[in-house]
């Protein structure tokens, strides 16, 4: 494939994604200060009105922003010159000042009126009481308990600097194992994914400028137009030049409503669609084999792997008609640039890290990666979500993207903090296993909890909040009294965006600096603050500094030589760059804003394909649980809700669901009523919203409120086996209208949970009986044979066993041959699977026709009384060469009459 055609540069935001306007004033009123901070000293007096360029607290396009802070209200416009957001910012970034006076933040630490009673109010306190009820929490748990009882649980907002210092904090002050964070829940499977086929996880190895160039885009399970506004216009400049958009995703979003096709699988099959996208791309004859065979490894594993994702089959798995695959691999691989672009939707599965390595194996055989506006990016979501899992935090992870369990990470790493290779400890649990083992003996007893809402945040959030419950000690440091700081033991408050200064990393690797536009209300700590003197109180104080440039140098040695080389980059260049991408690993290397142009970070240089069976979500809706159920995010929320609830509320003044108008009508469900949504783990309200957009078997909510509209509390904690991502993008749920549009007080009563149900099982009725007598020839025998188009890459045959046989039933319950012909052996080397089922009954009684598998019954297709049915196989399994696959017949005893059996198969 060849470059692109250049096409003329974005024209300035505007129009519906990116919003312009006058600075931003809202009065609100002081809030009152609190205590003087221990450690350095702090200037409470308010800077001048010089305006500050730092960058929006939200979403990972981190929006360049002037911000004037010096008297109240503050201001802020975006930077027109920036070179991501180029003047724009969403809703989210126009409303953040209001964040910084706010009447609800926290300006002193709180602690329970009784210790250790959770029953008991929180009070005020000092910063002395506070810190010593953590460090006297800390130091008795790790005496009776050992180190490892204490657990961290960090977050992707935090800057670079406190990202690193929370995971050294962790292992150095606090020396346990047991550190991780909530972009566990957010971007792990890709990073997974991208680390185990490139060497390398970088959300987008190319600029967010090279949208705005490629001539082709498949977006999966991303919604940029609400989710990141002002990157649409990189879109949107794609697509004024002749750009196709092809959007995967269940809902018609904003981004869908632009695109040129929009696929709308069933949630949880994005992993099929994926192979059956490599499939029609081989088997036409689309791949790059020049490019495989230079630039890659394992491609022969993966085209075998994919030869049974023929198009019938993957339309009856997710729902896309064939017609739709066949224009998507066109579009793809008939365009002169194209991208690969996945997010939340196509990860946060139980299987998400092969859905990830699953759509790079089909951007490796087009030949994408590394070539000029081509490639696999992944959007990253949370402010610092790219920094933030690059330098510490999580479980298994050392600063530079180096491994924790690698010996020569560890005595790199260990030099670089001045401690022996033997004091740090091992990888410890991910986020959910940590969480889900509070309660149990090798459990942590301790949990400190920073810039992270679990409450509202983790999956299966009731089940969470029990865990929490379980804590000897629960430590939350935070800005505003969340769900999961309304349960602690001991709150402390923090600095937010514009009081502090650090690094950011957004989702193209790209560091910026975001300035101190004003400092903390008096009596509030930076996180760094807060780290040195409990570290401090702990005799490690010596390790660490409240200093974000001396913790930044620090970080930059750290991860010299790592993955993720920040050796290059220093406050200055980010300044004079715009920001500088990573690796940048000397002084004088210019950053790499374009990865993969020549090598893979891999041992031989080539990217790797990875062989991926799709398989079905952890929990299928069933007749108890009718639905499939997703969640995601609006435009003007941002996450779990505890800054956006603030100051958005009046834009979606109330949490909402979302479903077709013909399920809400079979459901009794209007506009605007108040709907319950259970699942078997529990329940929540929201107001129905009505939208012909999305597929009538998916109901989707938005998981950024708690109490009784906690989408979390329906979620599922099945776990990708790699990532240990959760399974938030599909659930079985049912639903219930509990009330009318007026019935708004229904939103704040939080429902009981309901009583788990056992998933249905079908009995199978008996296997053995005496045979159907057939007293006629029938008209037609089978199997008959038929060759796949001309000029197919991969070699298939269609396969049928069909005819019109005559029958005199034995017993419904006694399914037994019905005819000779009725019986295909899967040739050795070949493997199978059935598609469809066509059958008629001239009787009038029900009969049942039995799928055999080497004379064990495999499916039941009942046909009633004088009908006929079509039957497409969704859920197929391959039947391997050697099978003996036979049709029987099951009729009531003494019942004749004339049958008409289709039963289709493919062989490959």
């Amino acid at each position: 494939m060849s470059a692109a055609r250049p096409v003329q540069p974005p024209p300035r935001p505007g129009g519906p994604h990116s919003v312009r306007g006058s600075p931003v004033s809202v009065a609100l009123p002081l809030p009152t200060r609190g205590a003087p901070s221990p450690g350095r000293d702090i200037p409470t007096d308010s800077p001048t009105d010089s305006p500050t360029d730092t960058h929006c607290p939200y979403c990972s396009f981190q929006c360049g922003i002037t911000l004037v802070a010096g008297s109240r209200p503050a201001t802020l416009q975006p930077q027109e010159d920036f070179p991501t957001n180029r003047g724009g910012l969403c809703s989210k970034g126009w409303n953040a000042t209001e964040l910084l006076d706010h009447p609800d933040r926290l300006l002193t630490p709180l602690v329970r009126a009784v210790p250790g009673d959770r029953s008991s109010a929180l009070r005020p306190a000092t910063w002395d009481e506070a810190l010593g009820r953590v460090v006297d929490g800390i130091t008795a748990s790790q005496q009776r308990y050992g180190r490892d009882s204490i657990g961290v649980f960090g977050g992707g907002g935090l800057t670079n600097e406190k990202a690193y210092s929370l995971g050294k904090f962790a292992r150095v002050a606090l020396r346990t194992a047991m550190i991780d964070y909530n972009g566990r829940f957010c971007m792990s499977s890709s990073a997974t994914a991208g680390n185990k086929a490139f060497g390398v996880d970088r959300g987008m190895p190319f600029p967010v400028s090279d949208i705005g160039e490629t001539a082709a885009i498949l977006l999966v399970g991303a919604n940029p137009a609400d989710t990141m506004p002002p990157a649409m216009q990189w879109f949107d400049a794609g697509r004024a030049a002749g750009a196709q958009h092809i959007v995967v995703d269940p809902r018609r979003t904003s981004t869908a409503q632009g695109a040129s096709v929009h696929l709308r699988p069933t949630p949880g099959t994005d992993l099929a669609l994926a192979n059956g996208l490599l499939h029609l791309a081989i088997r036409e004859g689309y791949v790059d084999q020049a490019y495989i065979d230079a630039r890659t490894t394992g491609f022969a594993a993966v085209r075998a792997g994919v030869r049974s994702f023929w198009p019938d089959r993957v339309e009856r798995i997710t729902g896309i008609a064939v017609d739709d695959l066949r224009r998507t691999v066109q579009i793809l691989a008939e365009a002169p640039s194209a991208m690969i672009l996945t997010a939340r939707g196509a990860e946060q599965h139980s299987n998400g890290t092969d859905t990830a390595q699953a759509f790079i194996n089909l951007a490796l055989a087009l030949g994408l990666p590394g070539k000029p506006f081509s490639g696999y990016g992944t959007i990253t979501g949370q402010g610092n979500g790219q920094g933030g899992r690059e330098h510490g935090q999580k479980a298994d992870q050392l600063p530079g993207y180096r491994r924790l369990d690698d010996p020569a990470a560890r005595a790199h790493v260990a030099a670089v903090w001045g401690i022996d290779p033997a004091e740090l400890p091992r990888p410890g649990k991910s986020a959910f296993e940590m969480l889900d083992a509070i309660g149990t003996p090798d459990g942590v007893r301790v949990l400190m909890v920073m810039a992270s809402n679990l409450v509202v945040s983790a999956p299966d959030a009731n089940r969470v909040a029990d865990r929490l419950a379980a804590l000897d000690l629960l430590v939350v440091s935070d800005i505003f009294l969340s769900e999961t700081a309304a349960r602690a033991d001991v709150v402390l408050p923090t600095a937010q965006w514009a009081e502090e200064e650090g690094t950011m990393t957004n989702f193209e690797g790209r560091v910026i600096h975001r300035r101190q536009a004003l400092p903390p209300p008096a009596g509030v700590l930076d996180d760094l603050q807060l780290m040195i003197e409990l570290a401090r109180r702990l005799d490690r104080g010596q390790y660490f500094s409240a200093d974000p440039r001396t913790v930044f140098d620090e970080l930059r040695r750290a991860s010299a030589g790592g993955i993720a080389d920040y050796a290059g980059i220093s406050y200055e260049r980010i300044d004079a760059e715009q920001g500088v991408f990573w690796p940048c690993p000397t002084d004088e290397h210019p950053g790499t804003p374009r990865m993969f142009l020549e090598r893979f970070p891999t041992p031989d240089g080539r990217a790797r394909f990875i062989r991926v069976e799709h398989r079905d979500p952890a929990e299928m809706p069933d007749a108890d649980y009718p639905f499939a159920l997703t969640t995601g995010r609006l435009l003007t929320q941002y996450q779990s809700g505890t800054q956006t609830r603030r100051n958005n509320a009046r834009m979606v003044p109330d949490p909402c669901v979302q479903l077709h108008p013909d399920l809400a009508r079979g459901q009794g469900i209007g506009a605007g009523d108040i709907v319950e949504v259970r699942t078997r783990r529990g329940a929540a309200r929201f107001r129905a919203q009505l939208d012909d957009g999305i597929r009538r078997d998916t109901v989707f909510v938005p998981f950024h409120w708690g109490g009784a509209s906690n989408a979390n509390t329906l979620t599922l904690a099945a776990l990708d086996p790699y990532s240990r991502m959760p399974e938030f993008k599909v659930c079985a749920a049912a639903l219930e209208r509990v009330g009318d549009s007026d019935d708004t007080h229904l939103l704040q009563q939080v429902p009981e949970r309901p009583v788990a149900v056992t998933a249905r099982r079908p009995t199978r009725p008996p296997s053995t009986a005496a045979r159907v007598r057939s007293p006629s020839r029938p008209q037609s025998t089978s199997p008959i044979t038929s060759s796949t188009s001309k000029g197919s890459r991969m070699h298939t045959k269609n396969r049928f066993l069909q005819g019109i046989y005559a029958f005199t039933g034995q017993g419904i319950d006694k399914p037994a041959v019905l005819h000779a012909d009725l019986t295909y052996l899967v040739p050795d080397g070949s493997v199978a699977q059935a598609l469809y089922f066509r059958g008629g009954n001239t009787s009038d009684e029900l009969v049942v026709a039995v799928l055999m598998r080497d004379g064990v019954p495999m499916r039941y297709f009942p046909i009633g009384a004088k009908s006929d049915v079509h039957i497409p196989l969704r859920v197929v399994e391959d039947m391997e060469g050697g099978t003996a696959v036979e049709l029987y017949l099951a009729a009531p005893d003494g019942v004749s009459g004339t049958v008409v059996l289709d039963l289709g198969l493919v062989e490959v």
